[in-house]
């Protein structure tokens, strides 16, 4: 069964081989341990840096093209990361600071509009995957190969899309799917878009899960628990992201 994550796809199919070739279990193999330290160092990483761009950058109106300039250059480095495999953690941890440079600037400009939004979208964020992680630990939902292709399928329709709206709207100004700014009118479409987009991330995560227990069971070597606190990081703030823009929809 493959994930959605394109990042945990690349660990299922590189670290299986190399774990039955080399024979890295025990001492060597990665654990869910690894992967929750891994996971919550980069959570740390991401907000001290969120937290320091949202105090010191200031704001100016070249601000929105730097933001649209990280979010294209946070898709690159997500691509470059998965598909090759990388399990070094300098350019995960790269990644973190990044998307917390990203995060902290435009948080502060949805919070000065809308007061308290952060912490609802935070607060969201963690209450899905935390409720995702206890509905697959009682198997209440279980990683089929049917719920794979759908969300599987869903998720690659929206990163396609979001890329193409997000080079429309650098050239023409127009939203489309998704709208950019703090505030405006906002019509059914972008509500719909963020909707499926926050339903899919929260199912991400079984899949996500089943995986990483999958990986720890099969002896896969310890440095690809890495790769699995990377994917799991994208998937946070790629559900942070819709969380905070679908709040902001509702309190115009």
């Amino acid at each position: 069964m493959r994930s959605n994550n394109p990042v945990l796809n690349r660990l299922n199919e590189t670290g299986r081989l190399e774990a039955r070739v080399l024979g890295t279990r025990d001492a060597e193999a990665m654990t869910v341990d690894d992967v929750v330290v891994r996971t919550v160092g980069l959570l740390v990483i991401t907000g001290a840096t969120a937290a320091v761009s949202w105090a010191v950058v200031p704001e100016a109106g070249w601000l929105p093209a730097a933001l649209a300039g990280s979010a294209l250059a946070s898709i690159a480095l997500v691509l470059v990361i998965s598909l090759r495999g990388i399990s070094n953690p300098v350019p995960i941890v790269g990644y973190a600071v990044l998307q917390g440079l990203l995060l902290g600037v435009a948080s502060r400009a949805f919070e000065l509009v809308y007061p308290g939004i952060v912490v609802q979208a935070v607060a969201g964020t963690f209450g899905v995957f935390l409720g995702m992680a206890a509905l697959y630990r009682a198997r209440v939902i279980r990683a089929t190969p049917r719920l794979a292709r759908l969300v599987i399928g869903t998720l690659l329709g929206i990163a396609v899309l979001s890329v193409v709206n997000l080079v429309s709207y650098l050239i023409s100004g127009r939203p489309g799917l998704a709208v950019y700014s703090v505030s405006g009118e906002v019509g059914w479409l972008p509500y719909a878009f963020s909707v499926v987009a926050i339903i899919a991330g929260a199912f991400s995560f079984i899949l996500d899960f089943d995986l990483i227990e999958r990986s720890v069971r099969d002896g896969r070597p310890r440095r690809y628990a890495w790769l699995s606190a990377f994917g799991l990081l994208t998937g946070l703030v790629f559900l942070y992201w819709q969380l905070l823009r679908l709040l902001s929809y509702l309190r115009r």
